[in-house]
């Protein structure tokens, strides 16, 4: 009994879309060469009037069809005729260019090349990553550091051959083609979303139907659907974007977050600022046993700024690396002292913003919300933009003053754009601090190649989100900062405050001491700490920590700020 025509259809159906352009390829092609051979009977027959048999005619048809040549019949005197041939070798041309890049080629491909899961695997201790883009890329490497398995489920033929090429377990597939995707979801450790708004709900729903009760954590692009897609069942919902901007406008605003935390605590006459060390500065490559700020200036070096990290000078032997930003305490006369040797940081004028995207959008927001001025740089006319322009051009930074900017925000949404506006504001304004969005994290160390003070890709920040929830770490940090403390004089009693090895014991600096109503930053060879003496220390929270339990001292309260005496 023959198939039914339905059950043919449907074999049919199955078939590959090279397998299906083959058996069209297969048919087309005697089809084609026979309707050649009856036109070209007939032409020579009534027009150039020296008839051909019908197996001729197919011989000649063949012949110019695949390119091969004429034996003896290739001659004809008729216009029409002429025209006839000319077309169907046109026509043999054309088969020949199509015939291997677009039949032959995915064909082949297809029956060799490993084909992609189409169905999740056991998802027991598993977390499972809904697209893949640089927002999980950090959250990925983490995954793979600690050694926790994931499964990515990819939608993008392309993108998921790419990240099973890495190495990666992938599942290719869509959830509107194929509902079933999900099945055995419910036993995974984690899921995590990061397709469109959209699709992230489908997935949300998808995944609950089917009687998952684990965390659900999205990525979503508009904050505005946080709150729908937590009703829907996601665990919590998190926009790294709007998380970046903030980032990158609170590196810019020391209105946002001071450059120092609780620097107000050594009154007006102390200070702490920022140098760039060119590199034909006298500092560069210097250590710091060789350049006794301390005695010559006044001043104490604090650490560096190296990369977007930042390393606490731990002693003599501390190098200072061309390029860096050092970060420097003293009274402001001594200070003002150290300008001699390098490049003093810009900390007065607007704040330039450079890409009035979501990310610009968001640093524009936070900095007039904490009453900056921004100056926003954009290639396309807004209401919102003050200088349409491209960055890369001087005019436009002239028209944006930014030699006058305290800080340049790039929030371009092209990394190789925004390697080159580096270079190119580095350039052109060397004295101004430069903050810099990254959109892939292996980028981040180009942009400081380029002259960036400071870079940060939004793969970082959805990276440290996610890792925070899913591997609980303590805290979710962006960047580090600096912190002075106000502490006791602890087991520094009797010490000196630069002599006491508190640089390569802690990584801090003791940068003033307060001694009754007064506030010391400088000191002679017989200075001890006395144990009335309270001590200001600055370091990041960790090495703060660290010089806590090394000299087995607390934080000092006190009142009101004494003043300063250098």
């Amino acid at each position: 009994m023959p198939p039914h025509p339905n059950r043919r259809r449907q074999v049919v159906g199955h078939f590959k879309r090279s397998t299906k352009r083959l058996f069209i390829l297969l048919l087309s092609l005697p089809l084609v060469i026979l309707a050649g051979a009856l036109l070209y009977m007939s032409g020579m027959s009534y027009l150039e009037h020296s008839p051909r048999d019908f197996w001729t005619s197919l011989e000649w048809a063949a012949e110019t069809l695949t390119t091969t040549g004429y034996g003896s019949d290739s001659h004809w005197t008729h216009p029409a005729m002429i025209l006839f041939v000319i077309f169907f070798e046109l026509v043999g041309m054309s088969f020949y260019v199509l015939v291997f890049p677009v039949f032959f080629l995915p064909y082949f491909e297809e029956r060799f090349e490993v084909r992609l899961p189409a169905r999740l695997p056991a998802m027991a201790g598993r977390v499972l990553i809904h697209r893949y883009d640089p927002a999980v890329d950090s959250l990925v490497e983490e995954l793979r550091r600690v050694g926790t398995a994931f499964v990515i489920l990819e939608q993008d033929e392309r993108q998921a051959r790419r990240l099973r090429d890495r190495g990666y377990d992938v599942v290719f597939g869509t959830l509107d083609e194929q509902p079933g995707i999900l099945a055995g979801v419910e036993a995974a450790q984690a899921l995590i979303t990061n397709a469109d708004d959209h699709a992230d709900a489908t997935f949300i729903m998808m995944a609950r139907e089917r009687g998952y009760r684990g965390p659900i954590l999205a990525l979503a692009e508009n904050p505005l659907h946080r709150q729908p897609m937590e009703k829907i069942g996601a665990t919590a919902v998190f926009t790294p974007s709007h998380v970046l901007g903030a980032a990158l406008a609170s590196r810019a605003s020391s209105r946002i977050s001071p450059k120092v935390e609780g620097l107000q605590l050594l009154g007006e006459r102390v200070g702490i600022a920022d140098f760039r060390v060119q590199s034909s500065s006298p500092l560069a490559g210097k250590r710091l046993g060789d350049l006794r700020l301390r005695a010559r200036y006044g001043a104490t070096v604090i650490g560096q700024w190296i990369g977007g990290r930042f390393a606490p000078a731990e002693g003599p032997e501390t190098s200072i690396e061309p390029g860096a930003i050092l970060v420097v305490a003293g009274a402001h006369a001594n200070l003002a002292r150290v300008e001699r040797l390098a490049t003093p940081l810009r900390r007065h004028g607007p704040i330039v913003v450079a890409g009035h995207g979501i990310v610009g959008r968001k640093v524009v927001e936070m900095l007039r919300d904490a009453g900056e001025t921004a100056i926003v740089i954009d290639i396309r006319p807004d209401a919102a933009v003050d200088v349409v322009g491209n960055v890369l051009e001087h005019a436009t930074l002239d028209d944006a003053q930014v030699r006058k900017a305290s800080a340049v925000v790039l929030a371009l949404s092209n990394d190789s754009a925004g390697v080159f506006a580096t270079a190119v504001v580095r350039d052109y304004a060397p004295e101004v601090p430069l903050i810099a969005r990254v959109n892939l994290a292996p980028n981040v160390a180009r942009l400081y190649q380029a002259g960036a003070d400071f870079a940060l890709s939004v793969g970082q920040v959805a990276g440290q989100i996610l890792a925070h929830h899913l591997l609980g770490e303590d805290a979710v940090t962006v960047e580090q900062r600096l912190k002075l403390a106000r502490v006791a004089a602890g087991t520094m009693v009797g010490g000196h405050p630069w002599q006491a090895g508190v640089r390569e014991k802690t990584a801090t600096a003791v940068v003033a001491v307060e001694r009754g109503n007064e506030v010391l930053v400088e000191f002679d060879q017989a200075f001890q700490v006395q144990a009335d003496d309270v001590l200001f220390v600055c370091g990041t929270a960790a090495s703060l920590k660290k010089y806590m339990q090394e000299y087995r001292t607390t934080a000092a309260e006190r009142a009101t700020a004494p003043a300063a005496q250098s």
